[in-house]
């Protein structure tokens, strides 16, 4: 079997991370395919059932109204009662379609899945112990739902991970495709903060034994199944309050509509009274006319569509390969007023560059260079990397083999000698025998004393200055045999800030997002780091006691602080965070701290978090501006429709001037199913967001979806009443 490189996990870029070409065969973004429609449909039907449709009381008044109408219509027939009943039953019908659609997106995910864990046995060790022999213990295959949390089990080289746990014995290459849609496998390895994997994953080679974390039914992929399928999804709070307005509304504009009656009444006695005063409309105040005003008149648009909003926004997390254990930790992250972002590896790529090299008076850069080079061919760390690439683009010079210098000794680095380098004999080229060291500024500088030289004070010069500016320094020297030992120069190393992080900062402060670094460099490094990244702030040689401490501090303050982390010194902080986004390479006690969990390990990820939660709460408020605003088309098609024949003064209300009572009220009433349809991929791609500062979100979001709303349903009535005329007997 062939394997492809292990690659360092969670590395991709903050503009491509989790986009739709890297998730296989995920659901797009948000955009509606109309064969999703149908393939929805039988769910949408399912939910017509009165026991799952309580849950939207605005949608089950249109669906007892729909009952009335029905029964009306089979005791007193007419071709405008039954087309009054079929919109309304298919006002219904298209709310709960654009819920199952949402619901519909990840189904195709989850089954794949569930087959997954349901295939996969396991080999439980029983009686195993850290350290023992292989006969103490015993080999049991068993399904893996079946497994405990506490078991230890086996996974062999092309075996999949049973269930969510820890590795407390070996080392593995592990392919995660299955659940983060990233197609290059991972190292997972027993102690530190990369010993968590997550069932349903494939082992690629070694063995490693698993500790199980999860408890029954709680594992990675159960989690994962329930969100991407919208079940047992609980609301928030933001939505249980406006679950309660539209409740609110709707009992008020039944008690409004219930008068009607005995005012319509009142009108018939008074018409019998006074003969020429006018007769009442064709259409009349009757029952299905009332029910008609009443479905026009509550919120239905955004009430179809309130599920679908919430379900579609966690689906967005989704398709960028996040994991959230709640609606609420989607709306909190909307709503978060301060952002905490690790400096390496988010704000910077994590390791530093070789940027400069800085000669000493008497020597040139491209000597330095040279040196820099030879010393670090036999270095494989990033920084070593660095150093060669840099001379070949600063200096043309070209990188030379170390397997092809069989005169050369390459010395490599260690934590005690704190530099590399290489030590040439003198065969190795015209002249004597040359050694040639890089490293740490006071490990090389006592290499030079050591060996007869006296570094000068202008390399301690260089060395400051770089360190004043949150560089890091490494000193150059050779020693060249028969002469005093000389540093060269220094190379100045750097942390690179990610491309656009300035640019995306100041896009958190137009949204009024405070940003602040946690880095545990001393403070002049930080300081460097946060003036060159644009962050508002930053918390130097930062502790976990510190975290948490300014967590609590903001919070006190009355704001909502999101972070990220991946290690168990990690966890306290996650969890007292209101948006807590664990790394999925992390340890099993920062993903349970966590409310979410980014399957991709990119930190940089959290800025996009926050985006989709400012997304989601955008989309909510502008699909219920648009659906009160709606209403106001439909008073003036329905109220002259009903009152105009009694009292002519209101026909001036027809400002649409619909052909009849009975077009008027057909209009409005489909116009109010349609309008339901139309919105759903709005509803499920989610308004586009545009860090902006909240008055002028507020006052676009009432120019287009305010006044929108007025606008397009007096076009819409009036078009369709212009097609209804066609329709004989109404």
């Amino acid at each position: 079997m062939t394997t492809s490189t292990p690659a360092p996990h969670g590395t991709a870029d903050a503009g491509t991370a989790g986009t739709p070409a890297t998730r296989g065969n995920r659901a797009g973004g948000g955009l509606l395919d109309p064969k999703q429609l149908f393939r929805s449909l039988p769910d949408a039907l399912r939910k017509l059932d009165p026991r799952t449709l309580w849950r939207n009381p605005v949608m089950l008044i249109v669906e007892i109204g729909a009952a009335f109408t029905t029964v009306l219509a089979v005791t007193d027939p007419s071709v405008f009662a039954w087309a009054i009943t079929i919109w309304l039953w298919l006002t219904v019908l298209f709310a709960n379609l654009a819920e199952a659609v949402a619901e519909g997106r990840g189904k195709a995910q989850a089954a794949t899945l569930r087959q997954a864990k349901k295939d996969t046995i396991a080999t439980r060790l029983v009686g195993w112990t850290p350290g023992a022999a292989a006969d103490r213990y015993r080999e049991q295959a068993v399904p893996a739902p079946e497994l405990k949390q506490g078991d230890v089990v086996l996974v062999e080289a092309g075996g999949i991970i049973p269930g969510d746990g820890d590795i407390v014995e070996g080392i593995a290459s592990v392919d995660e495709s299955a659940i983060t849609g990233e197609s290059a496998p991972v190292i997972r390895e027993s102690g530190g903060d990369r010993s968590a994997v997550t069932g349903g994953t494939r082992v690629l080679s070694d063995r490693i034994i698993v500790k199980i974390t999860q408890k029954p039914g709680e594992s990675f992929i159960d989690r994962m199944i329930a969100l991407v399928e919208g079940a047992n999804r609980q609301k928030t709070p933001n939505e249980i309050a406006l679950n309660i307005l539209l409740a609110a509304l709707t009992v008020i504009f039944l008690l409004a509509v219930v008068t009607l009656q005995p005012l319509a009444i009142y009108s018939k006695g008074y018409q019998a009274a006074a003969p020429d005063s006018g007769a009442i409309t064709d259409a009349g105040v009757t029952g299905v006319v009332l029910v008609s005003l009443l479905v026009c008149l509550i919120p239905t648009t955004i009430g179809a569509l309130l599920s679908a909003i919430g379900i579609a926004g966690m689906d967005r997390l989704v398709q960028r390969n996040v994991l959230a254990m709640s609606g609420r930790a989607v709306e909190a992250a909307g709503d978060v007023n301060t952002l905490l972002l690790d400096k390496t590896g988010t704000i910077t790529l994590g390791n530093r560059q070789a940027a400069e090299f800085v000669p000493v008076e008497g020597v040139t850069a491209a000597t330095v260079a040279d040196a820099a080079q030879l010393s670090s061919l036999a270095d494989e760390t990033p920084e070593g990397r660095s150093v060669v690439v840099l001379a070949k683009n600063e200096f043309g010079l070209r990188e030379r083999e170390p397997g092809l210098m069989p005169h050369a000794t390459f010395v490599p680095f260690t934590a005690q000698t704190r530099m590399s380098g290489v030590d040439l004999a003198p065969g190795a080229g015209d002249g004597p025998a040359r050694q040639v060291r890089k490293g740490a500024a006071a490990a090389v500088m006592k290499w030079v004393r050591d060996n007869g030289g006296h570094p000068t004070a202008h390399v301690g010069e260089i060395v400051d200055t770089i360190s004043g500016t949150g560089g890091t320094p490494l000193v150059v020297a050779e020693h060249i045999e028969g002469e005093p030992a000389r540093a060269l120069g220094v190379i100045h190393l750097k942390d690179v800030v990610k491309a656009g992080m300035r640019e995306r900062f100041a896009e958190m402060r137009r949204m009024g997002i405070r940003t602040v670094m946690i880095t545990g460099d001393n403070p002049r490094t930080a300081q460097a780091i946060a003036d060159e990244a644009g962050v508002d702030d930053f918390l130097a040689e930062a502790t976990p006691e510190d975290k948490l401490a300014l967590i609590r501090k903001e919070q006190e303050g009355g704001r909502l602080v999101a972070m990220t982390g991946d290690g168990t010194n990690d966890a306290p902080a996650l969890a007292q965070a209101d948006v807590g986004v664990a790394m999925n390479t992390g340890t099993s006690a920062a993903k349970e701290a966590g409310n979410m969990v980014d399957l991709d390990s990119d930190p940089t990820k959290l800025i996009e978090i926050v985006e989709i939660g400012k997304q989601l709460l955008i989309t909510r408020g502008a699909l219920t501006t648009f659906s009160i605003a709606n209403d106001i088309a439909k008073y003036f098609a329905i109220i002259p429709a009903m009152f105009a024949g009694i009292y002519p003064s209101l026909d001036t209300l027809n400002i649409m001037r619909l052909s009849s009572p009975e077009s008027a009220i057909l209009s409005a009433v489909i116009f109010n199913a349609i309008v339901i349809v139309a919105l759903i991929p709005l509803a499920l791609r989610g308004v586009r967001y545009r860090p902006a500062s909240a008055s002028t979100l507020l006052s676009r979001n009432l120019l287009v979806y305010g006044l929108g709303g007025i606008i397009v349903p007096f076009v819409g009535i009036k078009l369709i009443d212009l097609l209804i005329q066609f329709v004989p007997g109404i």
